[in-house]
């Protein structure tokens, strides 16, 4: 039996390289997607992990561009943030992943496909609807899950079988990617319980550097320019990340609900998210209109919570899609944001497409397009329906 498997490099995803190849005799090629976080020396050592557990063949596939193009770019012009505080990170890389294992099992002829994620997670949702969509004839494989295989036991099973395993990895969880990189562990299971003091960075940080602005440009809703270097979306969210990083910019916690229906808690380190979604949202409020703004994020989020849950191929997705890329026609110019410890602050927007005109009016000061009169009318006309109700006996309390 040949089967493609989702391969981190992590211990779950080792475990079953080790497992398939000892327990089902199959040839296991261990696919690699790479969606963000990862070095060139990371690359090295995940397909030399993979080669000594057992695979036949080991590939890396750089996906980045069509994580950004397919799901990170819909992310940031939705607005999107899960809990109003977590740019849904994880959903998007997993989707692409099985897309791309799916592509290499055709390609190698693969008698089924397989991934390393449990039956309490989200992942494992994320990669069976993906690949009964794209691969319907291959029988879905997922050795944790299927025998309800805990970290601990999967660690002995490779110690067993000479396979060496950090210290610690049993009890923590880390997914680096381009949208940010996610953190589980024990902590994180009780909801009163704060995250470690190595929760973010093992070692001593060095110390905050002075604050500092930078400028982002925008067009048709995308960041493509860094303080006037223009950049691809995925070169531009690792250099921003890698400006954000000493500031300790990024970091939170987020609480709600998973897939399966029961609640979910993780650590998160995403500053280049947040901050290009806040600044996103800044230079849309002076360019759309107040009902453009109110419906393309209203979707946004919809779709957010879409993808989450593993549905990005309904059709429903396309449609909003359109929708979202239809309102960013008019969203272009320059994002200011200014850094500091712990935090930023979108201090200026400017766009050649800007709806403030000091020519018609400037809020609380003067108007040029109506008259005092007409301002008291609309103002008496405004408060009609209040009055009717108050007078109907739906009086306010005060």
């Amino acid at each position: 039996m040949r089967i493609a498997l989702a391969y981190s490099g992590g211990l779950d995803t080792t475990y079953c390289v080790s497992w398939l190849t000892r327990e089902r005799r199959a040839e296991v090629v261990a696919v690699t997607v790479d969606t963000g976080g990862m070095t060139a020396g990371d690359a090295v050592r995940t397909a030399e992990r993979a080669r000594a557990a057992g695979a036949v063949e080991h590939r890396t596939v750089d996906a980045r561009q069509r994580v950004w193009d397919g799901y990170i770019s819909t992310l940031i012009r939705g607005n999107v943030l899960r809990g109003a505080v977590y740019p849904v990170s994880v959903a998007a890389e997993r989707t692409q992943q099985a897309v791309e294992v799916a592509r290499v099992a055709r390609e190698i002829g693969a008698d089924a496909i397989a991934h390393g994620a449990t039956g309490a997670g989200n992942d494992q949702v994320r990669f069976d609807i993906a690949w009964r969509v794209l691969v319907p004839d291959l029988p879905i494989i997922a050795p944790v899950r299927e025998h309800g295989v805990e970290r601990s036991v999967s660690t002995a099973y490779l110690e067993e079988h000479g396979l060496e395993v950090a210290p610690g990895t049993a009890l923590t969880s880390v997914n680096r990617g381009l949208w940010g990189t996610t953190l589980g562990g024990g902590w994180t299971h009780d909801p009163w319980q704060g995250p470690p003091a190595d929760a973010w960075q093992s070692g001593p940080e060095p110390a905050v550097p002075p604050g500092r602005e930078l400028v982002i440009g925008w067009r048709e809703g995308l960041p493509v320019s860094l303080d006037g270097a223009a950049l691809a979306g995925p070169e531009l969210v690792e250099a921003l990340e890698a400006a954000l990083a000493p500031y300790r910019i990024g970091r939170g916690i987020h609480l709600g609900e998973t897939v399966l229906g029961i609640k979910g808690r993780i650590g998160f380190v995403a500053g280049a998210a947040q901050l290009l979604i806040a600044a996103h949202r800044e230079l849309e409020k002076l360019v759309l209109t107040r009902w453009q703004s109110f419906w393309k994020d209203h979707l946004g989020q919809f779709w957010g919570d879409r993808l989450h849950e593993g549905q990005a191929f309904d059709p429903v997705m396309r449609d909003i899609e359109a929708m979202i890329t239809s309102s960013q026609r008019r969203v272009a110019g320059d994002t200011r944001v200014a850094l500091a410890e712990g935090r930023f602050l979108v201090t200026g927007v400017r766009s050649p497409m800007s709806l403030i005109d000091p020519a018609v009016a400037t809020y609380g000061e003067s108007h040029r397009l109506w008259s005092g009169e007409e301002a008291r009318a609309f103002a008496a006309i405004a408060g009609i329906p209040s009055r009717l109700a108050a007078a109907a006996g739906e009086a306010p309390s005060w």
